[in-house]
C-alpha cells in the first residue's frame, strides 16, 4: 500500500521531470531551495498548500496530478492516510 505522501512525492517527481526544467529553476520560481525541491521528490518534505499552488503553476500541472484526490476517492484502499 502506499502512503499519500509516498504518492505525492513520485508525482512531484514524475512531474519535474516530465517538464525538462531543473530543480534549481523550480526552486528559484517558486521561493524555496534546491535542497527542499529534492526533499519533496524524495518524500522527506512535502509542499504546503501555498507552495504546491506554485509548484503546479510552475510545472503546469494541476494539484489533482500531484495529489491524485480523484483517483484516491475511488481507490480509498490502495493508499494510507498519516
Amino acid at each position: 500500500m502506499k502512503s499519500l505522501d509516498a504518492v505525492i512525492s513520485n508525482n512531484i517527481k514524475r512531474e519535474i521531470e516530465t517538464s525538462g526544467k531543473t530543480k534549481t529553476e523550480i526552486a528559484r520560481a517558486i521561493g524555496v531551495a534546491v535542497p527542499t525541491v529534492s526533499q519533496y521528490c524524495s518524500g522527506r518534505a512535502q509542499p504546503s498548500l501555498s507552495t504546491l499552488s506554485k509548484l503546479c503553476a510552475v510545472l503546469d500541472c494541476s494539484a489533482d496530478d500531484i495529489l491524485e484526490v480523484k483517483h484516491n476517492f475511488n481507490l480509498q484502499k490502495n493508499v494510507t492516510l498519516k
